[in-house]
């Protein structure tokens, strides 16, 4: 009976052990089809001829040092007036997407270079032409000067799914061809200061030197480039991103044309839709982006967009995030209209926009400056000012009243600040402090109201309650 026992769960385990491995995928033959497209990408940059430790040395009408002071001084190569570069340094992958030399990298593996070197799978070393690199998206279009080369398959990145498994090959730390795996672990996932590019996180192992590489289904196809890990070390702690290849593929067709992108722009500034918010907006639920404020001269601003409007959807996509408006808006062309689902006053209405051209990075508010004196207490327990002009200027805001003081209290208690200038209180217009002193009389006790402050050039929503 005990053999009989012995038996049977050797044969139960072996049956689970084949079960496991029958479920787990196997990734040789994608490997094998794939990575003759992956490249390496190398770069070149021009430094400053001063040698460390030696004097500046000039030679009369920009003449170079002769070959026979460098022998006797010893004079380092490149020293004096002729220019000299760092010696070529891996610093990312690629993959080629045609068959006459057209090459996917990020911006930030290539940017600032003078030169870049692709070495291809057979070892092959060819100097690369950056035909267009995107910022914004980290998408960046090389071409080398060759026919008849191995391509990737493109896939659709709309139909990658949490779960999935997904494959990626690189040059970590300079390790060409490098296969690493894993899932999905979300997808359309926002990163701060990462506004357009919905990334799919994966648990694939990314390293430095990684960025730029493929991300590939078990169908063999590209969904996604690898462009950034969230570590706290500096190296990869269970987290990357890759922008999806739909996303890279839109800003590839504008780099070939113009050699740059053009995004649309709304106008706005927009912040997360939390419980608190919500309920004081009279919403059932978190969701939607928060207009905290409508640009001058934006095509928000045109089409009558207001502050404290909830956007809940963009041209018939829904918006349960904040993070995703920015996504929707960037990808629809300059000058097409666009349908804005908002909730005004507690009620679904649709806008019709015409979509502008979003300005060029490094266009900023203006921040805050000095405050002025003048003061009164009210309910909140906090004292505020007239705004001047001056002030106005200043701040860049038209009305309202600035945080002189504030103390215990549910002023406090909602999150304000000395120096916020509060421009709106439960939906209505803050031009006095007067004004201010009658709304702030009339707030219900016991129930959250939305409350719009302008914080160092930053608009917001805060959500305020009387106990």
């Amino acid at each position: 009976m005990k053999l009989v026992r012995a038996t049977f769960s050797l044969v139960l385990f072996w049956l689970c052990v084949s079960s496991v491995h029958a479920a787990l995928p196997e990734f040789k033959d994608l490997v094998k089809q794939a990575s003759p497209a992956v490249v390496n990408i190398s770069t070149v940059q021009q430094v400053s001829s001063q040698v460390q430790g030696m004097p500046d040395m000039q030679l009369p009408d920009g003449q170079d040092i002769p070959d026979i002071f460098r022998h006797f001084f010893r004079i380092p190569e490149g020293y004096g007036n002729a220019p000299r570069h760092k010696a070529p340094q891996s610093l990312g992958s690629g993959f080629i997407i045609s068959e006459d030399g057209y090459i996917l990298t990020n911006h930030h593996v290539v940017a600032d270079a003078d030169k870049v070197i692709v070495r291809l799978s057979d070892r092959r070393e060819l100097e690369a032409k950056i035909i267009g690199s995107d910022k914004r998206s980290d998408v960046a279009l090389l071409k080398i000067d060759a026919t008849d080369l191995p391509v990737v398959k493109i896939g659709d990145s709309d139909k990658a799914e949490v779960g999935e498994w997904v494959l990626a090959i690189g040059s970590p730390f300079g390790f060409d061809h490098s296969v690493t795996a894993g899932i999905i672990s979300a997808t359309d996932r926002s990163l701060a200061n990462e506004t357009y590019v919905p990334f799919i996180q994966t648990d694939v192992a990314i390293n430095p030197g990684n960025s730029g590489g493929p991300l590939f289904n078990m169908q063999g196809e590209v969904i996604g480039i690898n462009s950034q890990i969230y570590p706290r070390s500096g190296g990869f702690m269970g987290l990357s991103f890759s922008i999806p290849m739909n996303v890279a593929m839109e800003v590839v067709d504008q780099l070939k044309d113009k050699g740059k992108v053009s995004r649309g722009w709304l106008g706005v500034i927009i912040q997360e839709v939390n419980r608190d918010l919500a309920e004081s907006f009279g919403l059932d639920k978190p969701g939607g982006a928060l207009v905290a404020k409508v640009l001058p001269d934006s095509p928000a601003e045109a089409a009558g967009i207001q502050e404290g409007d909830i956007i809940y959807s963009f041209n018939g996509n829904m918006i349960d995030r904040s993070g995703d408006l920015p996504h929707q808006v960037g990808r629809i062309p300059p000058e097409t209209d666009a349908r804005v689902g908002v909730v005004r006053d507690g009620k679904k209405q649709t806008i019709t926009v015409t979509i502008g051209l979003l300005p060029s990075q490094g266009e900023e508010l203006k921040t805050a400056g000095q405050m002025e004196e003048k003061a009164s207490a009210n309910r909140l327990n906090i004292q505020v000012s007239e705004l001047d002009d001056q002030l106005r200027e200043r701040l860049s805001v038209t009305e309202g009243v600035v945080v002189r003081q504030v103390a215990n209290g549910a002023g406090a208690d909602s999150g304000l600040m000395v120096g916020d200038v509060i421009t709106m209180l439960n939906g209505e217009e803050i031009d006095s402090v007067d004004t201010f002193a009658g709304v702030v009389e009339a707030l219900p006790d016991n129930k959250a109201v939305p409350m719009r402050i302008v914080r160092r050039g930053s608009p917001m929503f805060i959500p305020l309650k009387l106990k």
